[in-house]
């Protein structure tokens, strides 16, 4: 919501403690950052798929893991829904098959599906994914760039109970886990 001097406000949400809370963007959009920031206080609410990747074979970048990451990431999200807990889902979840499958574990346990969606511009992934340690490289961010745009059209779409989308003004958005 735009203020007098058209800067945007933070975004404020609300989510039930029963949510599955989805980030989707590319790399370097800065989904893992907002999820250290808002639940890194209790760090074990975040499943990542760089860090599942990491636990498989110690190289979050191994893309040759993938089948296995993706296992050991969705048997944790199962596990934890299963038990109660509030989760985070921490992967581009780019493609609508990705997202689709995070959609019916959510529903599978009776939970909200929440997607909240990293609308930033591919050169400002490029400038950060430059300045990180662990880059993926230009071919990478444009890749993604382009599975962000079909993902943009087909979101629209998909039967989630809640979609937010942030820009890169929203990183200070305030988000509440209610009950």
């Amino acid at each position: 919501m735009p203020t007098e001097r058209g800067e945007s406000m933070p975004v404020n949400m609300r989510v039930p403690r029963r949510t599955l809370l989805v980030l989707c963007g590319s790399a370097g959009s800065g989904k893992s950052t907002f999820a250290a920031q808002h639940f890194g206080a209790t760090p074990t609410t975040i499943v990542s798929s760089d860090h599942c990747r990491e636990l498989i074979c110690d190289d979050p970048n191994n893309q040759q893991a993938n089948l296995d990451t993706f296992d050991l990431f969705y048997y944790i999200i199962n596990k934890r829904l299963f038990n109660g807990r509030f989760t985070v889902a921490d992967s581009t979840a780019l493609r609508p098959d990705a997202r689709r499958r995070l959609w019916e574990i959510a529903r599978r346990h009776g939970y909200l599906a929440c997607l909240l969606v990293f609308n930033i511009p591919a050169e400002l992934c490029l400038e950060r994914d430059q300045q990180r340690t662990r880059q993926v490289g230009p071919q990478v961010i444009a890749y993604h760039a382009e599975l962000f745009q079909q993902a943009l059209l087909a979101i629209p779409n998909e039967d989630w109970d809640q979609t937010h989308i942030f820009t890169d003004n929203d990183i200070e958005a305030a988000i509440e886990v209610e009950g």
